[in-house]
């Protein structure tokens, strides 16, 4: 009885169709591109040939209609959406396979300095693309100002802010710093104004203070410390103003400036520095990967 059940099992599995990623990437490609021509372009397949490919998926292996014509362009139906999500999510597997066993073999370990507050903001994505593609290599993590991370030799790559004029490395990203505040509080109407700010060493705080005195604003460092997540705490509290790098104010904050009667604030280049001295394949991966992060 239980053969007869798993042979049953077997024919059941046999039957459903397979569906080919090229297949798919052409699916994707029509979506995106919103047409036939242009998404053949795209996959270097004649229009003929993708409009063969999808009618093939529509009535032979998924028997439900993806597209209808709007115009000149193509629309996905309920059922397109639905099959949009999955492909994408295939796609993205079948390329993380590939990556992981054709590529090859890297083993090694790599030091990263970095700040706290690009720690929290951008390094959980970097880091687990890069784990997923080069599961072998060791990353070891080291946070401190970029005042500090500067005079540090044994790290291979670090991750800086950077005044404009004294950039060293590659720039990575460029941002504007911003006055921000928790949303329903308002500490700027005490007098002097609190501010939560970073230690003495960085320079972003004498940025703020030198802002704030040539606008003849009165204020107190109320709050400092080396991490952001405690200078956050503390503004989401309401109990203080702080000044930071744009993509680092979280949605529970509100970003303030002239409008507020606040000075604007310069912009920051965040540079990534390597070390010459320890330069290999497994530390010039992880740059890469560093790169990417900082565009998303």
């Amino acid at each position: 009885m239980f053969l007869m059940q798993c042979i049953c099992e077997i024919d059941l599995l046999s039957s459903y169709q397979s569906i080919d990623s090229e297949v798919l990437r052409t699916f994707v490609a029509i979506a995106e591109e919103g047409g036939f021509t242009r998404a053949g372009a795209k996959v270097n397949r004649t229009q003929s040939a993708v409009s063969m490919q999808m009618k093939r998926l529509e009535e032979d292996i998924l028997q439900r209609q993806l597209f209808v014509r709007d115009g000149r362009q193509m629309q996905l139906t309920a059922e397109g959406q639905v099959l949009l999500g999955y492909a994408r999510r295939i796609l993205k597997l079948h390329s993380e396979v590939f990556s992981t066993l054709r590529e090859p073999h890297m083993v090694g370990s790599v030091r990263i300095g970095t700040p706290d507050d690009y720690a929290m903001r951008y390094l959980p994505g970097i880091l687990s693309r890069f784990a997923q593609a080069y599961p072998l290599v060791q990353v070891d993590v080291h946070c401190e100002s970029s005042t500090q991370l500067l005079t540090r030799k044994d790290l291979d790559l670090t991750i800086v802010t950077r005044e404009p004029g004294h950039e060293m490395g590659q720039l990575l990203r460029q941002e504007r710093f911003v006055w921000a505040q928790a949303r329903g509080f308002n500490p700027r109407e005490q007098n002097p104004m609190p501010l939560a700010m970073f230690n003495t060493e960085c320079f972003c705080r004498a940025w703020a203070c030198n802002a704030l005195d040539a606008a003849q604003i009165a204020y107190r460092v109320a709050y400092s410390s080396p991490s952001l997540s405690a200078l956050m705490a503390v503004v989401s509290a309401g109990l203080a103003v702080t000044a930071q790098i744009q993509s680092l104010i979280t949605p529970d904050l509100c970003i303030l400036g002239s409008a507020e009667g606040l000075p604007q604030l310069p912009m920051a280049n965040v540079m990534l520095v390597r070390n010459r001295q320890s330069q290999n394949a497994v530390t010039e991966t992880l740059a890469e990967h560093i790169a990417e992060g900082f565009r998303l």
